[in-house]
């Protein structure tokens, strides 16, 4: 999986396709149910990895998984999910700021 956040600047992408060159990519949004492809891209080689620049318009929203297909022509060369998020990766909770733990004096005597 790829973890991106919201930045409307350009943001690396870099995986491990099934063929060494690429024309364009597709990011398909599961909640909305739309796609946007991005060409014109400039695919570099860095060891095993094909990787690229990507400014998403529109800009990526928090909390949204995506799906990402980069294609040779027609050939599709790889497929993963996306996740959005601008927390600290190290760090990221599904309940950031959402979620309160109570304790409590209770003490249940089981018999």
């Amino acid at each position: 999986m790829i973890i991106l956040t919201t930045s409307s600047s350009a943001q690396e992408i870099k995986f491990i396709p099934r063929e060494y060159a690429a024309t364009s990519i597709v990011i398909h949004n599961e909640d909305t149910n739309t796609s946007t492809t991005y060409t014109g891209l400039t695919f570099t080689t860095e060891a095993y990895y094909l990787k690229t620049d990507v400014t998403f318009n529109p800009v990526l929203k928090e909390g949204t998984f995506y799906n990402i297909s980069v294609l040779n022509n027609s050939d599709v060369i790889y497929k993963d999910n996306i996740f959005c998020t601008d927390q600290n990766i190290a760090v990221y909770s599904i309940n950031n700021n959402e979620y309160t733990e109570h304790e409590t004096t209770n003490e249940y005597i089981v018999l």
